[in-house]
């Protein structure tokens, strides 16, 4: 891109809401912005790249933006209509880019022609993405008229109130370039902030970046301790980085690097046949055997599948959590619920594929320090109540809703999370993903030092400097008194969508429970559904005819932990489908998946988009309302089961 100016040769596309709308626009007419309002909001990259246009990691993506689109109940955008419309500019409403990390997205959009984005406002790590491929996105839709005059935008337009290394990123079109320009010795103008008193998470990044003090708002290059990635990714990863490095490939500290084969272990049982026919499965298997020749060229550790029986070793952040993190941390991962291992401690955060292969190459991740909000959950948790269903009422929170939490670290603090266990806290960071942070943090304390004691056998001292100052800088404080809480769901389409289980109006009936994923799979996850289950099969009760019950464990060391305690029996007497570890139905790869669109699923997954996990409707619930609903064959939290069956 020229370093001065910018000119849009190609037409504006309008995301709206109304699907004739955007079908007259690929159809070849041109709309205004006021016929295209109301715009369609909170598109996720579900919708942008479908799980499995994301098997292609190269320019055939350029087919497919946008074939997930939801306008109404229509999917108003074909393959290649994009690409063939000549579009230079796509438009759409807020929070643009909710969801997955997957750069995919921004490089289908890339692909077909797209070279800006205008939206009220972007999810972090798309925008992070759009900019690392040299995509250009903006919030100012003051420049759909300049565009459409045919004026050169002014570089400067993209790069205003950015701070110096991501206006630099900006200005060169993309990261490789930006590191190509570091190792020739360009680098930003360094000045160092005086002490301040800081947050947790600004002290692990001034440690990493060597420095004595962070402001939110600084962008810098720090070390980090863990970098890894799973095969719905690393094959972008590994092909962008062959390319920069011309097939001579270098990594930087490869006992730092872990990879896993967890979102596409279960694909060739929930693959539609139609799919099958285009090739698919193949090209969605062939991305781990990527990824494994990648290791084992490199000798990068790999938990891949298992041998001696179908599914792997389990989904990628609960084995960090299990195994790698500890606190004082800095790790990065190829999926936005990286987040997870926050629960210990760690900064976590997820990355795109072209930032990993730059991080694989140089050891180093670009961070722009964050500001935080503090959420102080305090009062007495309900016994009812679960981490997933605190979530889910920060998810339907204005703050969240609005967008005002997008970036932000998410600080867990108040004496219901002092009483949580690591596994609780984790889903409370690892869904900081659905709330749009940067992460989700909990300060270590003695339940940490448990935890890897009684996890890893290992004796952690917790040092002084892991806190947050008493006067450190605070952007918001959300306080939830979780005395009033109680169990929660989020209806289809969005997390934000919440609503308590004993305000639904009429009974939902199920056609498919399930339980499982990084966020529903963790030991206390299961211990939750057993509870519920060994009630339930004490009365004589199983799952309801009609109803599929799926349960997935997150890592073999869970599977491990439910067979010593005796859990499979209880399982399988109550009619479970017990599935070996993996991502599974969370990732529309799996059993557990809908398909049709009038089948009903309640989920302990993470998010609920169009089409994440299949053409049906999915309601996201704690654990044990998961397990309640799969018994009584329609959605009920435990508490209404145990009422209803007269024993409360």
């Amino acid at each position: 891109m020229s370093t001065d100016s910018i000119r849009f040769d190609g037409r504006v596309l309008y995301l709206a809401q109304d699907a004739q709308t955007v079908a007259r626009q690929l159809a070849g007419e041109d709309v205004t912005l006021a016929q295209a309002l109301p715009l369609r909001t909170d598109i996720s990259t579900d919708e942008i790249t479908p799980a499995f246009i994301c098997y292609h990691y190269d320019d055939k993506l350029g087919d497919y933006p946008y074939l997930g689109l939801k306008c109404g109940e229509e999917l108003p955008v074909a393959p290649g209509r994009v690409k063939a419309g000549g579009f230079a500019v796509t438009v759409a409403g807020r929070r643009y880019g909710k969801g997955s990390s997957r750069e995919a997205s921004p490089y289908a959009e890339w692909c077909a022609g797209i070279r800006l984005v205008i939206a009220e406002s972007f999810e972090r790590i798309y925008r992070q993405n759009c900019r690392n491929l040299g995509l250009l996105t903006s919030t100012d839709f003051g420049l759909i008229e300049r565009i459409q005059r045919g004026e050169a935008i002014p570089v400067e337009e993209f790069t205003r109130g950015e701070d110096e290394v991501t206006a630099e990123l900006i200005r060169r079109g993309g990261l490789f370039k930006l590191m190509r320009a570091r190792k020739l010795g360009w680098g930003p103008v360094v000045r160092p902030a005086a002490f301040r008193p800081m947050t947790y998470a600004e002290k692990i990044i001034a440690r990493a970046s060597g420095l004595q003090a962070v402001l939110p708002g600084d962008s810098v290059f720090a070390k980090a301790d863990w970098r890894y990635a799973h095969e719905y990714v690393s094959p972008m990863s590994i092909s962008s980085l062959e390319r920069e490095m011309n097939g001579n490939v270098m990594l930087h500290d490869t006992a730092s690097i872990v990879c896993f084969a967890d979102h596409l272990t279960f694909i060739h049982r929930s693959m539609p046949a139609e799919r099958r026919k285009l090739g698919m499965l193949d090209l969605a298997q062939a991305m781990a055997q990527t990824q494994q020749r990648f290791c084992e060229r490199h000798g990068i550790k790999l938990h891949g599948l298992l041998e001696d029986r179908e599914g792997s070793e389990g989904i990628s952040h609960s084995i960090m959590a299990e195994r790698y993190v500890r606190p004082g941390d800095l790790a990065i991962g190829t999926d936005s619920h990286t987040p997870h291992c926050g629960a210990l401690g760690t900064l976590a955060f997820g990355v795109g594929a072209t930032e990993m292969a730059s991080a694989w190459m140089t050891g180093e991740v670009r961070v722009q320090v964050p500001t935080t909000c503090r959420v102080r959950l305090t009062g007495s948790l309900p016994a009812v109540v679960e981490a997933k269903d605190i979530v889910l009422h920060l998810l339907r929170l204005p703050y969240v809703r609005e967008g005002r939490a997008i970036g932000q670290v998410f600080e867990y603090t108040g004496d219901v999370v002092s009483a949580l266990s690591t596994d609780e806290r984790a889903t409370l960071t690892n869904m900081v993903a659905e709330i749009g942070g940067f992460t989700g943090i909990v300060v270590p304390d003695e339940e940490t030092r448990q935890f890897l004691r009684e996890r890893r056998g290992i004796a952690f001292a917790l040092e002084d400097w892991m806190c947050s100052d008493v006067d450190a800088e605070i952007a918001h404080t959300l306080d939830i008194d979780c005395s009033k809480l109680e169990p929660m769901l989020a209806q289809p389409g969005d997390p934000g969508l919440g609503v308590a289980v004993s305000e639904l109006n009429a009974p939902v009936l199920v056609d498919i429970a399930y339980g499982g994923s990084c966020t529903g799979g963790k030991r206390q996850d299961l211990q939750r559904v057993h509870a519920v289950l060994q009630w339930a099969t004490e009365r004589g009760m199983r799952v309801a005819r009609g109803t599929r019950f799926v349960l997935q464990f997150g890592s073999q060391d869970v599977r491990e932990y439910c067979v010593r305690e005796g859990m499979l029996d209880v399982f399988e007497r109550a009619g479970v489908e017990l599935i070996e570890p993996g991502c599974g139905a969370c990732v529309n790869a799996g059993p557990g998946v809908s398909d049709r669109p009038d089948q009903v699923t309640i989920s302990a997954i993470n998010r609920n988009f169009p089409g994440r996990s299949g053409p049906g409707q999915v309601w996201l619930a704690s654990p044990s309302t998961v397990a309640a609903s799969a018994i009584a064959g329609r959605i009920v939290s435990f508490e209404q089961l145990k009422r209803e069956n007269h024993d409360y």
